[in-house]
């Protein structure tokens, strides 16, 4: 009996001592545990989602590729395969399970010395713990926090959340986090799309995601999917059969499909770094925003092909640069399409393939792929391969095959589709008229002809276009392949912009007393560089004898350098520097006469901007990507139009008859009168100067641009630019080197603009520039700048601001400074011939203060632009003569454009 009492002492004290031992240990652990109602509200990290301005998706960005969904909207059986693989009696437990965890001590210690990893018994509840409170530190006082820290939970939470917490938070492998990613990654399906057989393999595969993938371990993932279905027939969640069936499918993988629904690299990296700018790299990975952008999809297919032809077309004038590789075959070589199959594919070169030459004739050349398919490559694609030599030049072309490819070569080949042309059905019935024919039955779709040679071009370029009235970035495409160089040289490449400076310097000698018709001494000219340097001599583009004063309107039309010195060295370089950093092309402007040539440097976005502050009358915008930002719950973070609009919200505002007006806060930069000058005056480098063989002959539509080319013909340039849309265009070497003799901006940048346009345009209206109050329309000899005479042709009509309009007596500029009142001498009592003149007419406009808004353009209108443009009387009613065939001047838009891009 004694021994008995001593024994029930003993293990009372015991329980005691254990006791005590166990609440020093809980409150040791406890006092320092994490806050775990902060799961109550707890929202996993979520991909970012990048929008184009259409809602289609452009990129995703995250950390963990995750996306969220609700308990309510996971299967049952989902839920029970992942219950039959980690805690069948998770409904049961109260965050802990003791038979689970003895189970688990005795099997470890079956274990003990076999090098086997021991086994836990955590509980779904305490997993949970451990991955989003505690860390995957393996210690035994993580165990017991992770204990403590379950069974709290079980307390506040309900099981439903914790299941929602640990479904969405685990990870699949693969870059997938939580079970709608899972299903994605591994079967391409929605997670209610799951059978038995998959829903069972991605609760197994949570154990060790790489140790059960199927790609690698398939007999180990099979092993362990039956093992959970096995255990969702024991809880009852299938029948037998159910498992039988499930059991006997094998795991068939299958690659999600893409979630880009367009892809435009370059504009969404920018996005990308725009986003990590202003939110940081956390919220950006892992807060699940939503961005829309200012991308027009249509836009940009229409910039990428533009800017791809484009450069593949200036690549094939320079010649041919050899095979990508070169294989030794015998004369009966077996394995060829294992060899080919061995090249690695070029970057960029999609969707080119690579093919074998096998054997080579004078009039073609045999080609094989790597599928064994066979083809052949007619002369006649291959006649543009001239050997390339030093500088860009070439050699003779080539007139047998055999002068470009050797049997061996693998070269990149385009397969040419030849389109059969629609067919009409005849008309119904005997002499029926034409518009009784029934409408043309679509032509079949596009059928294989031939294949061609092609390469990759080694020089680069970028085209960029936005909306002028908000500064929108429409499209944007920094180089021939965002796979090979994330190098964007739409935003980051800073080069000389040769000629297209030239219209900015031109703005000052506007303001500064010069009009479009002051005559400006086209002869050559030296200035001293410094001390120990020799004169500067700069010459025009073409070289050649100069033919004495022509009007300002020509030295940008035909792109004369030697008028461009003459008037900045009559004005002074410090009157230049204040528009170019006004207008954001350069920050500072050094103050050296060869900026006015283009010496500076500026990156195509940059250009773009400031060429489409001219277009919208001189006011201020920012280019943007980004429209609008939302968080996960749909409320804005990040507005671009930050405008206050009070009857926005209200949906009666139809009943009044009149649409919410916004106000219109652009900063005035320019004098809406000079920078129409300028634009009229840039209209004639389509029409007649510089390019009109490469844009006006092609595009018949209200345009102006400019082209621009740098010494050496390093660098050629186009901007160009409707009412509505600005595109800038950058074609040069990535190292800079010339281009070629007979490039320049005319012939390597403006046709990618003109391809461009032609496809933004189609089907478009087309819209003249809206002529600002203060401005006079007059008609005047293009080649001399004087007012015209009745039977003269080359008529056109200029922009003057009211009493500047050209005299006999104006003086010619040559470089050496103008007396005050010389050019443009205000003279009411003799008013112009034949002018159209603004409503209103008096001394020329000032440049108003910052913020305010001049005449007519003060009325605000849908969109921030004005309601009422200022216009030009309309002309006279008589027709134009036979001897005079000018056409009516312009007239002012009738309306508005909205500024949405709609018009271009």
């Amino acid at each position: 009996m004694r021994y008995v009492q001593s024994l029930l002492f003993t293990l009372f004290l015991l329980l005691v001592l254990g006791s005590g031992a166990a609440y020093i240990v809980y409150q040791h652990y406890a006092s320092d545990l994490p806050d775990f109602e902060q799961l109550a509200d707890y929202q996993p990290p979520i991909m970012t989602r990048v929008h184009a301005g259409d809602g289609r998706l452009l990129a995703e960005y995250a950390t963990e590729r995750r996306v969220f969904v609700p308990i309510s909207a996971i299967p049952p059986r989902v839920v029970q395969a992942m219950l039959a693989a980690e805690d069948r009696e998770f409904f049961t437990h109260g965050g802990v399970n003791p038979a689970a965890m003895v189970r688990a001590a005795l099997q470890n210690l079956l274990h003990v010395g076999q090098g086997r990893r021991q086994i836990g018994a955590s509980t779904i509840t305490q997993q949970v713990a451990k991955n989003m409170l505690l860390g995957n530190e393996y210690s035994m006082a993580r165990k017991v926090k992770e204990a403590i820290l379950a069974v709290r939970m079980e307390q506040a939470l309900t099981k439903e959340r914790i299941l929602e917490l640990y479904l969405n938070e685990i990870n699949f492998g693969r870059g997938a986090y939580g079970i709608a990613t899972g299903a994605l990654v591994y079967f391409n399906k929605s997670v209610d799309e799951l059978t038995v057989s998959e829903a069972a393999f991605l609760a197994g595969a949570v154990k060790g995601p790489t140790n059960y993938d199927p790609a690698r371990h398939y007999d180990a993932a099979k092993g362990r999917r039956d093992y959970v279905i096995d255990g969702m027939a024991k809880i009852g969640a299938i029948t037998e059969a159910e498992a039988k069936a499930a059991e006997a499918e094998p795991i068939v993988l299958k690659k999600r499909d893409e979630t880009q629904v367009f892809s435009a690299p370059y504009y969404t990296e920018e996005v990308r770094r725009e986003l990590l700018q202003r939110f940081g790299e956390d919220r950006v990975y892992k807060s699940g925003l939503s961005v829309r952008t200012s991308l027009d999809p249509i836009l940009q297919s229409y910039a990428d092909k533009a800017l791809r032809d484009g450069l593949v077309t200036y690549d094939r004038r320079h010649g041919w640069r050899g095979p990508v590789n070169h294989l030794d075959l015998a004369a009966d070589a077996k394995g060829w399409q294992q060899a080919l199959a061995a090249v690695p594919m070029p970057g960029g070169a999609a969707p080119w393939k690579l093919a074998l030459v096998r054997e080579v004739k004078p009039d073609a050349a045999e080609i094989g792929f790597a599928d064994g398919t066979t083809g052949t490559l007619p002369m006649k694609e291959m006649e543009w391969a001239r050997p390339t030599t030093d500088d860009q030049h070439v050699g003779a072309s080539p007139k047998t095959a055999e002068q470009v490819v050797k049997r061996g070569d693998v070269v990149l080949v385009e397969a040419i589709m030849t389109e059969a042309p629609a067919v009409k059905p005849a008309a119904k019935g005997k002499g029926a008229k034409v518009a009784a024919v029934e409408p043309a039955v679509p032509p079949p779709p596009p059928t294989f002809s031939h294949w061609a040679l092609r390469q990759i071009p080694n020089v680069s370029g970028a085209i960029v276009a936005l909306d002028p009235h908000t500064g929108r970035v429409l499209a944007m495409d920094g180089g021939w392949s965002y796979d090979t160089s994330q190098f964007n040289r739409a935003t980051q490449a800073y080069r000389q912009i040769g000629s297209t400076f030239k219209p900015f310097a031109y703005l000052a000698a506007l303001d500064n007393g010069m009009t479009p018709s002051t005559l400006i001494l086209d002869d050559p000219i030296e200035l001293e560089q410094g001390p120990g340097l020799p004169m500067w001599r700069p010459h025009n583009f073409e070289g050649g004898e100069a033919p004495g004063p022509q009007p300002l309107r020509v030295a940008i039309e035909k792109s004369l350098n030697l008028m461009t010195v003459r008037m900045a060295t009559t004005i002074g370089i410090d009157k230049i520097a204040p528009y170019i950093e006004r207008l954001g092309l350069m920050d500072k402007m050094p103050l050296l006469y060869a900026q006015v040539l283009g010496a500076g440097q500026t990156t195509p976005l940059k250009l773009a901007t400031a060429y489409a502050m001219l277009d919208n009358g001189g006011k201020h915008i920012t280019p943007s990507l980004i429209d609008r930002v939302e968080d996960r719950e749909g409320k804005i973070v990040f507005k671009h139009d930050t405008r206050a609009c009070p009857r926005c919200g209200d949906y009666a505002w139809g009943a009044d008859g009149g649409v919410p007006s916004l106000p219109d806060e652009r900063e005035q930069v320019l004098d809406p009168a000079t920078a129409y000058q300028m634009v009229n005056i840039m209209q004639g480098v389509i029409q007649r100067g510089t390019a009109a063989s490469s844009v006006g002959s092609f595009l018949k539509m209200p345009l102006a641009g400019k082209t621009g080319t740098t010494n050496d013909i390093f660098d050629t340039w186009f901007v160009g630019f409707t009412p509505d849309l600005v595109v800038a265009v950058y074609v040069g070497f990535d190292t800079p080197r010339t281009l070629g003799r007979q490039e320049q901006g005319a012939r390597t940048a403006a046709p990618l603009f003109t391809e461009f346009m032609t496809d933004a345009l189609k089907d478009k209206p087309a819209v003249d520039f809206r002529i600002p109050p203060g401005v006079r329309l007059v008609r005047v000899n293009a080649a001399t700048g004087q007012l015209a005479e009745g039977g003269e042709r080359n008529v056109i009509w200029e922009a003057f601001k009211p009493g500047t309009e050209p005299s006999p007596s104006d003086q010619v500029v040559d470089g050496g400074g103008i007396e005050p009142g010389s050019i443009g001498d205000v003279d009411q009592s003799n008013p112009p011939m034949d002018d159209q003149s603004a409503s209103s007419v008096g001394q020329p406009q000032q440049l108003p203060p910052p913020g305010a808004v001049a005449g007519a353009m003060s009325q605000p209108g849908n969109g921030g632009l004005p309601a009422t443009l200022g216009g030009a009387v309309p002309p006279p009613p008589q027709a134009p003569t036979s001897a005079s065939p000018l056409p009516p001047p312009p007239r002012p838009a009738t309306a508005p454009s909205t500024g949405t891009g709609g018009l271009y």
